[in-house]
């Protein structure tokens, strides 16, 4: 993956290194998504499009405790999982815009992205569908017993699919390593979660099936980064799933054309303006190691280069072709 891998050393964690490369994954997600939101505003971009911006730090934190051993089930908002196990920024944008270099080879686009070598097992367009695929993951897992374990990622509205659910109760009755992260961001579409979650916290639901859980502040990389660590560390160890509730907040619409009309006032620029995981981490990270302006100025600078070579590379790809109808359908091979 992007990252190291697990690590026992906490401070190697905290070195200057380690948050330069967490710095530099959550700008590419941010310029990555912003970018993308240009292009679908432009009509560059087919099908649908929900873009992960504002939740880097969930994302980032948890990713950056695993390595290739382990497995990763993302979501219908899966782009900013996809750059932290480190896929590759160009065969992205070609599938997004449904070119013939694109991971999926145009015909996926972006809910429907994987990389094996690396771990991730797909974004997915189906609400909460990733969670009974990591309990057959963890089960190879455990079943090999290599200390790998599976994660998923998941909306709060997903978190009201029966789906969820039984893969909570599978995974409690077979002792499987997987850390079931709900990424709490307030509104399932267009629905508050206060309206449709009959339970305050989702630790409660990890509880009714005797699951640890913890509930985080999901702006925050360093509350996100300890909390799973301790969590992958015990099923690493042997000691079964938990979950860990993300608690963030998108700073785009729940799809690119959504106007947004359920949200209060004011309510988007308040959270780009008090709520930035980004700005928060810089704010703390100088707690840890000195950050010197001229470098992060130079991670940004080669950030917007990679995203505007991706991009380039997605716009000059071919289109599949009428050939291309009834390759891969099975197989990637």
């Amino acid at each position: 993956m992007a990252f190291p891998g697990p690590q026992s050393d906490v401070g190697f964690r905290h070195s200057k290194a380690f948050l330069m490369n967490v710095y530099r994954m959550m700008r590419t997600i941010r310029v990555f998504e912003e970018r993308l939101h240009v292009e679908a505003e432009a009509g560059k971009v087919p099908g649908f499009l929900h873009l992960y911006a504002g939740q880097e730090a969930s994302g980032v934190g948890i990713i950056s405790h695993l390595d290739r051993r382990d497995k990763v089930a993302s979501t219908h908002r899966g782009h900013g999982h996809c750059i932290a196990v480190g896929m590759d920024l160009s065969r992205m944008a070609a599938e997004i815009f449904g070119k013939r270099t694109g991971y999926g080879h145009g015909k996926g686009g972006s809910m429907h992205m994987a990389d094996r070598e690396r771990g991730l097992l797909g974004t997915n367009g189906i609400v909460g569908a990733g969670a009974p695929l990591v309990c057959g993951a963890a089960l190879a897992a455990k079943m090999k017993g290599d200390q790998s374990i599976a994660v998923v990622f998941l909306g709060d509205g997903a978190s009201n699919q029966g789906t969820f659910l039984e893969s909570l109760n599978l995974a409690a009755v077979w002792n499987l390593p997987v850390l079931f992260v709900v990424e709490n961001n307030g509104y399932a579409l267009s629905t508050s979660r206060d309206y449709a979650v009959a339970v305050d916290s989702y630790v409660d639901r990890a509880a009714g099936f005797g699951l640890p859980g913890i509930t985080v502040d999901g702006m925050d990389f360093f509350a996100v980064h300890e909390a799973a660590d301790e969590l992958i560390a015990r099923a690493r160890r042997g000691g079964g799933p938990s979950l860990i509730e993300c608690k963030a907040a998108r700073i785009f619409g729940h799809f690119e054309g959504d106007t947004q009309t359920y949200r209060g006032e004011g309510e988007v620029e308040s959270i780009r303006r008090n709520q930035d995981c980004i700005e928060i981490f810089l704010q703390q990270a100088p707690e840890l190691v000195s950050f010197n302006p001229s470098e992060l100025a130079l991670v940004d600078s080669q950030v917007h280069a990679d995203v505007e070579k991706a991009i380039a590379f997605a716009e000059t790809s071919p289109y599949p072709t009428a050939a291309d109808l009834v390759t891969n359908v099975y197989s990637d091979a």
